[in-house]
């Protein structure tokens, strides 16, 4: 019956704490925030996401939804030892997968297994939004390379040299940006909330 408390509950919720640019937990348990409420982080050319986290970390896996303005980047071309899984929630991408390109539309999922070499880049005329789910955890998540590849160089988004180390493959994306990049989600970003 609605309103009723099982007597089984063993899984307290967590303390959602408003932020200057908006909704965080810090604690462990359930807990229920929308994204529109939720802290944003502006990347520039890198887009904007929203992680749902506060100072602590999800343990299994990461989950981000992005909004990526035409030819922004999710992030610079890579692999690593974790799966990961992409789903277009609108507009229009270019997923270059083992150094090939392929359009993806509103509703495309993208499944990553472990080692794949990958990057989505926002195509067409209007923002995109990708929901992105990782895997985390020692022997599961990590073990990151960026590697060089061509195609992914004509976005901006492939490393000269290859790396292992985020700070050097995103040096030169990261130099110009402020240190503190937290923000609101802003008006018209997520589909169906104008």
């Amino acid at each position: 019956m609605g309103g009723e408390v099982c007597q089984t509950a063993s899984v307290a919720e967590a303390p959602v704490r408003t932020s200057k640019n908006g909704l965080v937990t810090d604690g462990e348990g359930w807990f229920v925030v929308n994204a529109q409420d939720s802290r944003w982080r502006e990347e520039g050319p890198l887009g904007s996401y929203c992680t749902f986290e506060g100072k602590r970390r999800f343990p299994h896996f990461g989950i981000n939804i992005s909004v990526l303005e035409p030819g922004e980047t999710m992030g610079m071309y890579h692999r690593e030892n974790g799966q990961e899984a992409f789903l277009v929630l609108a507009g229009e991408c270019t997923l270059i997968v083992e150094g090939k390109e392929r359009r993806l539309v509103t509703w495309d999922f993208f499944y990553c297994a472990p080692g794949t070499e990958h990057i989505i880049v926002a195509a067409g005329q209007q923002s995109a939004v990708v929901l992105a789910v990782g895997a985390r955890g020692r022997g599961v998540g990590g073990g990151i390379l960026y590697t060089v590849c061509k195609a992914a160089a004509r976005y901006g988004a492939s490393v000269a040299r290859e790396t292992t180390k985020p700070a050097t493959a995103y040096a030169k994306i990261r130099g110009g940006l402020p240190r503190s990049r937290w923000i609101k989600c802003k008006p018209g970003w997520l589909p169906g909330t104008d």
